[in-house]
């Protein structure tokens, strides 16, 4: 991949620190979003009901296994976002395995859009509508309070919206961009997204997001918007065996 453009990415580490996007979700948990995290041992993790990212340490060892299930419970599912393979113990089933890209802020044309509003807990029944017909990824109950949700109406309806959802120190993640099939091809989700990009500049930090490898489509799209391919990761789902301790 190539290096992070250094106008653009302030919040580059020294060589001796990882850098925050490489394990996004335990620098989001351990940083700006440390009052959401549920912790045992060296493992973290959201609210099942805010969002399904659990954070491993890089190394994990047979405690770490145990602590997790303790912290997911018997049967739980959760998600893991990993630039190397993960191998868990025996008899944990593997829910979903898909290999993903990060993009990140390269000079993306960040503008607020006046036909998009703001979307908060009393929208959270078409927001679950409109994510169930679209499939954009997670999108559970509570996990508009991440912040930063905008959407656009037509007919006083939900027809596209984008949030944020990881925040590692200095960046945000947006996530959650879906457009209603009756409404695509209108440019509503290359809106919010530099809309919802408008949002996280305005803090002083930069947009990031993931999506699929083999989603080319959308790859093109944020590529033209103004970001950079970072890296690959790899994307999985894992279910806690009922007997694990």
């Amino acid at each position: 991949m190539t290096a992070a453009h250094p106008a653009l990415d302030p919040h580059a580490p020294t060589p001796s620190a990882p850098h925050p996007l490489d394990r996004p979700t335990r620098s989001a948990l351990t940083g700006p979003q440390a009052h959401l995290a549920e912790r045992r041992g060296r493992v973290l993790r959201f609210p099942a009901d805010v969002s399904p990212w659990l954070a491993l340490p890089e190394d994990p060892r047979a405690e770490d296994w145990a602590d997790l299930a303790a912290l997911v419970g018997p049967g739980g599912t959760f998600a893991l976002a990993a630039t190397t393979d993960v191998t868990p113990p025996s008899g944990w089933a593997e829910t979903f395995r898909v290999p993903g890209v990060q993009l990140v802020d390269d000079g993306v044309r960040a503008a607020l859009d006046e036909e998009a509003v703001r979307l908060g807990p009393a929208d959270v029944p078409e927001m679950l509508d409109l994510v169930e017909r679209t499939r954009p990824g997670p999108f559970l109950a509570r996990t508009v309070e991440l912040g930063g949700y905008v959407g656009i109406r037509r007919g006083g309806a939900l027809v596209a919206m984008a949030g944020e959802r990881l925040r590692p120190q200095g960046y945000a993640e947006i996530s959650g961009v879906c457009t209603d099939p009756a409404h695509r091809g209108q440019g509503l989700a290359a809106r919010l997204v530099l809309a919802v990009s408008a949002g996280i500049r305005a803090r002083g930090e930069l947009p990031f997001l993931h999506t699929g490898a083999e989603n080319t489509g959308a790859i093109r799209l944020y590529e033209s918007l103004g970001f950079r391919l970072r890296r690959e990761l790899l994307f999985f789902g894992l279910e806690v065996p009922v007997t694990a301790s």
